[in-house]
């Protein structure tokens, strides 16, 4: 049996999946929309509580890195992260879920050589290294102006 290319193309399409690209650019807008509105609600309280406008932007951030590790060990953030795609992985709580998830994946291979060396080797020493250096240096700053 003989069939002309159009009418071959015609019947391939029909079999093809839809593209759900739309929906999933949709999807992903409206996800890190949300988490950046949330952000935007955690510095307005902050800045109602009188902190700063630099304190109150730092507190919101070191809120929603909190809450996306708190989600991400409640293995909570990765089901956000099936239906909201890249939304969940452009603003900081995608940081906070790259470093949390290896950590909590691995964690029944012990302390150091599963949660500790995983969360190193997936996420990036940078990442670790700098949230563990701006906690440590927001202590020390915190504990010289008492």
């Amino acid at each position: 049996m003989q069939i002309s290319n159009e009418a071959y193309l015609r019947r391939a399409e029909g079999f093809a999946p839809k593209s759900k690209t739309l929906k999933n650019c949709v999807k992903a807008f409206a996800a890190g929309g949300l988490i950046c509105l949330l952000g935007e609600l955690f510095r307005t309280g902050a800045l109602r509580l009188g902190l700063s406008q630099k304190e109150a932007g730092t507190a919101a951030s070191v809120a929603l890195i909190f809450l996306s590790a708190l989600l991400t060990g409640l293995s909570v953030y990765d089901n956000i992260a099936k239906h909201a795609g890249a939304g969940t992985l452009v603003p900081i709580t995608g940081f906070a879920n790259s470093i949390a998830a290896p950590a909590v994946e691995f964690k029944s291979e012990g302390l150091i050589t599963g949660t500790a060396v995983k969360m190193f080797t997936i996420a990036g020493p940078v990442l670790v290294f700098g949230l563990t250096a701006s906690v440590v240096y927001g202590v020390i700053y915190w504990l010289g102006t008492l």
